[in-house]
């Protein structure tokens, strides 16, 4: 079967079909697969049925494997982490609200690699961006007055004690 890539037609993304990541990929499916990465930006790939060992090899297709900041691996793994809710679970949401993964770590990941055992009939959206796109069609009025600015990006607004999430925790009963 051939590689099919096709795009969503929104800003970003596409969906990859006629591979099996669940084996090794030789270097010409690599480099057609980076190349929807770069051209795309977010590549879904349905249908597959993978292990901890296959997503961490996934994974280093495309780059190397970053910091985790805030959780913790799972057993037998390095690096896979994974996030959980239950039904009936009274914690607060995790990164409801628009985020960008580490993008405040002084060296930010390329990507993320993201990988559902159950997706939920209601909710548990994942949305992206294009900011390469966004940046490209900013006003160029707007893009002149940020032009040479930096920006200073930290997640203490969200995750400090006095932020979003740590007093939302703080009010749940969370240490």
């Amino acid at each position: 079967m051939m590689i099919d890539v096709k795009p969503s037609g929104q800003a970003c993304g596409a969906t990859v079909t006629g591979v099996d990541l669940s084996g090794t990929l030789d270097a010409a499916t690599i480099r057609i697969l980076r190349t929807a990465w770069m051209e795309h930006h977010v590549l879904a790939f349905p249908g597959q049925t993978l292990s901890d060992a296959d997503l961490e090899r996934i994974v280093q297709y495309f780059g190397v494997f970053g910091a985790e900041p805030y959780f913790m691996p799972i057993a037998g793994s390095e690096h896979v982490v994974a996030l959980t809710r239950k039904a009936d679970e009274k914690a607060p949401l995790f990164a409801e609200n628009w985020h960008s993964d580490w993008s405040f770590l002084e060296e930010p990941p390329i990507g993320t690699c993201l990988y559902s055992l159950v997706i939920p009939p209601v909710g548990g959206e994942t949305g992206f961006t294009n900011q390469q796109k966004a940046l490209a069609e900013m006003p160029p009025a707007l893009r002149a007055r940020l032009e040479g600015r930096i920006a200073l990006h930290s997640a203490g607004a969200a995750y400090a004690p006095d932020g979003m999430y740590g007093a939302r925790d703080k009010a749940a009963g969370a240490t």
